[in-house]
């Protein structure tokens, strides 16, 4: 699935620059799948509110451990 997911933003991003992707639902609170939204190059994850705080948490972690 991770693979198709990287697919489809690759090459929709050879189509439209400026594209806007994200994933919505369980996997956008879910630690694992926001270091691999970050790593796949997603710009945004959408949650359930009582997940907004571990999402807020690890993506600020993936984004400092991509910088390392």
């Amino acid at each position: 699935m991770g693979q198709l997911v990287e697919m489809g933003v690759e090459k929709g991003r050879s189509v439209k620059k400026d594209l806007k992707v994200g994933i919505c639902g369980e996997h956008g609170g879910d630690p694992a799948s926001i270091t691999f939204c970050h790593e796949a190059g997603l710009n945004y994850v959408s949650c359930s509110p009582f997940r907004v705080p571990i999402a807020r948490l690890s993506a600020a972690q993936a984004a400092l451990n991509s910088k390392k």
